[in-house]
């Protein structure tokens, strides 16, 4: 094989000899990272990762790269690495694909020479459509139309086109939009966590939908661990990379016959048992509005004229060197020229008599810090803007107002995305992960989880027990679960929503439902432990016997394809709720009719399996059927 830059080789100088001397003799040599198609279980390509002599400085890509940029020789060494790749591919006589990377500038030098190249790889038994370029993403594209005619011609010959590290350096939708390649890499950095960040699965899922809509097909980089794995495997991901699928190797791993190990389905849909530990909070800069200042020895005229000339400025700072100083207010300059002769005795002087002490918040700090330290200011301290500083220099002012309005808007998003008293995922995230395994015809069971009597035990004990016992309830459902597999949601007040896919599901309820009764002792006096409950009075006036609180648990089994969407596993939930509220004491019901693409459902017979608490005793009981 034949394969070189047309470009001329300048002379080796002392800093680039050892690459010369590297390159003339052949010193490189490549290792293969294979790429797990997860639809068949098996390796159908690998990347050429080229490296030096293991005993030399130039033994990285990095180090290598880094000498030829500095020898201007680049694209020799890009076209080296390419030819040594191939020529030991093609000795291990692999039916893979091979992944070659090469930036677009060293693919459009290599233009006029694809005849011969076409060539050189039917001779070395290597045909070109096993071969894919990925294009490193080291330089910007300006001319678009220029790249598609290159890269025609390669794709004329057999060649595919790989783009990598999708979302990092240059690469963007338009660049995705233009190149239409055979394969997008999604980059490390959004399969790194994707199992416990929900906003980067929204990322990938929507990198998912692209591919599909203009026929690329993914690679997800990176992946290290199951659970990245699973998760890919559950968006759709058709392929997979990393040191979790295999690490680089001179000689090619093949998984010729068997399936490969960590691809095989165990038919379970990966779930975020907990929430994301934290969101990043938006930052104060976002806030900014660029008002031009004025210096402390500007006139007082001066700044009433900013004012009438500009309606809708109500704040102008003051700042002397960069460093602000102060604020004047629209209302306080008009205030006082009001009065009899104000302006005439203070319209010349300087400013800064009129300016009030600003708050100053640098541009990286939170709004929720900000909002927190307004309020905790005295109402004569609190102004409707402030202004916004780099490392205390001026940049521009805030408005209060539209502090609120950010933090208002958080907190709404906070109340659907989590619920405030538990941290558990709220409404929203309940019914995205249930529409994801109605979606992904996975079979699974959701749980509805309820207390009995507790707003009669909220009115007698007070809110605060009662709220320590819905924090209960979510953290026996949460240390119930298995993580991955099952998820716990708190739709709100004393009810929560479990989604499980665990095959001990049944034994796990049950135990949620001793412990909380063995655990009621916390919660009720011991008189009305031993009595199972106490008196109240009803809205009338009228004494009411009430029972301590008890769990009540209703199951629905959900059989792939059973139901449309959330909505109707929910109508179904509450029906199974509402069997097990029938029943004194903490109840596990379990629905187990089969339904068939909608709410009804086929007579078969019911289950109940319950635990009630003694009169006597808080004791757990053994379970009962009915």
């Amino acid at each position: 094989m034949n394969i070189h830059s047309d470009g001329a080789v300048a002379d080796a100088n002392p800093h680039d000899r050892a690459l010369r001397q590297l390159m003339e003799n052949r010193g490189l040599y490549a290792v293969y990272q294979p790429i797990l198609d997860l639809r068949q279980g098996r390796h159908f390509a690998c990347e050429a990762l080229i490296r030096g002599p293991e005993d030399s400085a130039l033994h990285t890509p990095a180090a290598l790269f880094a000498a030829a940029a500095a020898a201007q020789c680049t694209h020799e060494l890009e076209w080296l690495a390419v030819e040594t790749a191939i020529l030991q591919f093609a000795e291990q006589r692999c039916a893979l694909r091979l992944f070659v990377n090469m930036s677009i500038g060293c693919l459009h030098a290599s233009r006029q020479r694809l005849g011969a190249i076409r060539q050189d790889l039917l001779r070395l038994g290597v045909p070109p459509s096993r071969i894919v370029i990925e294009l490193t993403e080291n330089q910007s594209v300006t001319d678009f139309s220029d790249l598609q005619e290159t890269l025609q011609d390669f794709r004329h010959i057999g060649i595919q086109i790989a783009m990598d590290d999708m979302g990092e350096g240059f690469s963007n939708l338009r660049m995705w939009s233009e190149v239409r390649p055979e394969f997008v890499k999604i980059d490390r950095h959004f399969v790194s966590g994707i199992d416990s960040d929900p906003l980067k699965l929204h990322f990938v899922r929507a990198m998912h939908e692209i591919a599909d809509a203009c026929g690329s097909a993914l690679i997800a980089e990176g992946v290290e661990t199951k659970e990245q794995l699973e998760v890919l495997r559950d968006l759709g991901i058709p392929y997979l990379q990393g040191f979790g699928i295999a690490r680089p190797h001179r000689v090619i791993a093949t998984t010729q016959g068997n399936a490969h190990p960590v691809a095989a389905n165990d038919n379970i849909l990966v779930l975020p048992s907990r929430p994301q530990a934290e969101r990043r909070m938006p930052r104060i800069d976002q806030l900014l509005h660029e008002v031009m200042p004025v210096s402390p020895d500007t006139d007082n005229d001066a700044v009433y004229s900013i004012f009438a000339h500009q309606p809708a400025l109500n704040t102008v700072p003051v700042v002397a060197n960069g460093t602000p100083l102060g604020m004047i207010t629209r209302s306080s300059l008009i205030d006082r020229f009001a009065r009899p002769f104000r302006r005439e005795l203070y319209g010349k002087r300087s400013c800064s008599i009129v300016m009030e002490p600003p708050q100053l918040f640098d541009e990286g700090q939170s709004v929720q810090d900000v909002a927190q330290h307004i309020g905790s200011l005295r109402g004569t301290e609190v102004c409707d803007s402030f202004i916004i500083t780099r490392q205390g220099r001026y940049r521009g002012i805030g408005f209060l107002r539209e502090l609120m309005a950010i933090i208002t808007d958080m907190q709404i998003r906070a109340a659907r995305y989590a619920n405030p008293l538990t941290q558990l995922p709220g409404n929203v995230p309940i019914n995205e992960q249930m529409d994801r395994l109605i979606e992904a015809k996975h079979g699974f069971v959701a749980a509805y989880c309820d207390l009995d009597h507790f707003k009669p035990y909220n009115d007698a004990y007070g809110y605060r027990r009662g709220d320590r016992m819905i924090q209960q309830v979510g953290t026996l459902l949460s240390e119930a679960v298995a993580d991955h597999k099952d998820f716990v949601g708190h739709v709100g007040g004393d009810d929560f929503i479990v989604l499980m896919q665990s095959n001990d599901w049944e034994a796990r309820l049950r135990r949620v439902i001793g412990e909380f009764d063995a655990a009621l002792a916390q919660h009720v006096t011991a008189e009305h432990l031993r009595a199972g409950g106490y008196f109240g009075e009803d809205r009338r006036g009228h004494a009411v016997f009430h029972p301590t609180p008890a769990l009540s648990i209703g199951c629905v089994m959900v059989q792939p394809g059973a139901f449309a969407a959330h909505y109707d596993v929910s109508a179904a939930l509450s029906d199974a709720k509402k069997e097990a509220k029938r029943i004194p004491g903490s109840v596990l019901f379990i629905e187990r009719r089969q339904y068939h693409g909608n709410v009804g459902a086929a007579t078969a017979p019911l289950e109940v399996v319950a635990v009630a608490p003694a009169p006597t005793s808080a004791a757990r009981l053994p379970c009962w059927a009915m």
